[in-house]
């Protein structure tokens, strides 16, 4: 019987699974040269062990952390998908280091970082939907608003809301937007563009003395659905004072109550709220609606600063609707990026 010759399959660069494994298997040999044998491996690194599982305390008990000084708490965790950075340097040091003691200790923070954002790595994007959405926060100092508007109507969004809006700009945001939306209204700083009749329309009362709020009852093809837009006050980190955000967590309250005494049972939530939505301040209202870039979206979708984003602080949330995707759209002349999604209002026929 002949014998039949049997040839692992590589790429043209040597670089086929068996290749790329092999490779891997002695860069791991070279990286723990010198531990076998070695009983110190379990002596040494007892630092970077202690360090590992207070990064992983950090963020399981996040929500422990005191607002009391400095809102710590809230400042923890508007960031807290950075503390994932230190994971990989952990990692880095612990091999350096020579200490399986502090390799498995790492394994705890990254267990523990991916059971609370790898939901947020993976692409959950969907097709479908019968109403996108779009929201930005101008900046009030923007030198390009009629190009800033041109921009926000190029994604194809049937509903805009708008943030941070000045009386003087007020005038070039209708020019630019008139042509694509027909319906329109500006309560105070916030103002609201849509392709659909807009009815209902009133300021909401966010605890500031003049208007960053406002309500509107958007007829869509699908449906009414009850459209807020909303800029929460800024938040400051300050040396004597820490993480100041008591204003914005009053606004967010008094959001949160007009959200929940709405009559219609479909709510969409455009706008600045200055908080992610790991930050307890905006429970008031992340208690009840859903988050379109968790829900439908690709990646943490951070919003700001548009130069380098390092959180999502603008947010798409919903209640009664359902996501099919989301996603944040490109720099503007603002130092926030715009946020866009497509969801479902007609949900009775899916």
């Amino acid at each position: 019987m002949a014998q039949q010759a049997y040839v692992t399959e590589t790429d043209s660069d040597g670089s086929g699974p068996e290749s790329r494994i092999s490779r891997f298997r002695r860069l791991l040999g070279r990286l723990t040269a010198g531990w076998r044998g070695d009983p110190r491996i379990w002596r040494r690194g007892l630092v970077l062990a202690a360090l590992a599982l207070l990064l992983a305390l950090v963020m399981v008990l996040h929500s422990r952390i005191p607002n009391a000084v400095g809102n710590l708490g809230s400042l923890t965790e508007t960031f807290l998908p950075w503390l994932g950075l230190a994971i990989p340097v952990l990692l880095l040091l612990a091999l350096v280091r020579k200490s399986l003691t502090a390799l498995i200790a790492v394994l705890v923070p990254a267990i523990v970082w991916l059971n609370i954002f790898g939901g947020l790595v993976t692409d959950k994007t969907g097709a479908g939907g019968d109403l996108t959405v779009a929201t930005h926060n101008v900046n009030a100092d923007n030198a390009d608003p009629a190009g800033t508007a041109r921009d926000v109507a190029a994604s194809g969004a049937d509903v805009v809301a708008l943030e941070e809006l000045t009386g003087a700009a007020v005038p070039t945001y209708e020019d630019a937007l008139e042509s694509t939306y027909k319906y329109h209204s500006v309560e105070g700083t916030v103002g609201l563009w849509s392709k659909y009749p807009l009815t209902g329309v009133r300021s909401v009362d966010i605890k500031l003395g003049w208007t960053r709020a406002m309500r509107a009852t958007v007829t869509t093809p699908a449906g009414q659905v009850a459209v807020y837009v909303a800029h929460l006050p800024s938040v400051r980190v300050k040396l004597e004072a820490g993480f100041t955000a008591r204003q914005r967590d009053k606004s967010a309250n008094a959001l949160g109550e007009a959200i929940a005494d709405e009559k219609l049972t479909k709510v969409v939530l455009l706008g600045d709220l200055n908080g992610t939505m790991n930050d307890r301040a905006l429970n008031a209202v992340t208690a009840q609606m859903r988050s379109t870039q968790g829900a439908a979206g690709s990646g943490f979708g951070f919003s700001w600063p548009a130069s380098f984003p390092m959180a999502r602080i603008d947010q798409i949330m919903v209640k009664g609707v359902e996501p099919m995707s989301s996603w944040t759209l490109p720099e503007t002349g603002s130092d926030h990026l715009p946020v866009a999604a497509r969801v479902k209002v007609d949900t009775d026929s899916s």
